[in-house]
């Protein structure tokens, strides 16, 4: 897996490369700017997740993450940010970003993430989606409902795995993750949840 890591500030950049140096990444580029993180995908062939940074320089807004997908050939591209709203959040995955990555994440999460986007699934962290006036049906992705119509049906998460064509360490993260967003306790719970609130 080759990743390429957008940001301007030094310490940040190094230290978000050396959190996804797994087992599983070949590897990590960084650069500065937008337009070096351009240059690079165009020169050297595209990534298969970019990480890029919401405040750096060339981004404007969201108009950076089109042209860096665009470089990279419509491949995974991320956003970055260590104080961007739940607003901005939401725009950027309805832009098309991968996923919305707080800098605050954990150097495990962050790589547990980064495997995620990178198979092609988009990753939010739950604290950006807490909007207590929506439904939990515009809470949970279109993958989640798939995972949680699977356990209501009382299926493994290997059994889900092999019906949506995911890796079970997917499965299991979408099961965490969805229990979390309808603070569910555990499996059995989130389709008690479910089934009463008509979202499967």
């Amino acid at each position: 897996m080759r990743i390429l890591v957008a940001d301007d500030h030094d310490l940040v950049r190094d230290t978000i490369a050396a959190y996804l140096d797994g087992a599983d990444v070949e590897e990590v580029c960084t650069v500065a700017t937008l337009q070096d993180a351009v240059s690079l995908a165009k020169s050297s062939g595209s990534f298969d997740l970019v990480l890029l940074d919401y405040n750096m320089p060339g981004m404007n807004g969201l108009e950076g993450l089109e042209r860096m997908r665009a470089a990279n050939e419509g491949r995974p591209v991320a956003i970055l940010s260590g104080s961007a709203t739940r607003d901005v959040a939401t725009a950027a995955l309805k832009a098309g970003a991968q996923g919305f990555i707080p800098k605050t994440l954990s150097a495990r999460s962050l790589l547990t993430a980064a495997r995620f986007m990178a198979a092609g699934e988009v990753y939010t962290p739950i604290e950006f989606l807490k909007t207590g006036g929506k439904g939990e049906d515009d809470i949970l992705t279109r993958r989640e409902q798939q995972v949680l119509q699977g356990i209501c049906e009382g299926k493994s998460n290997k059994e889900i795995a092999r019906d949506l064509d995911l890796q079970e360490v997917t499965v299991k993260l979408h099961v965490k993750t969805l229990s979390r967003k309808l603070e569910a306790r555990n499996r059995t719970h989130a389709a008690m949840i479910g089934r009463d609130r008509g979202l499967i």
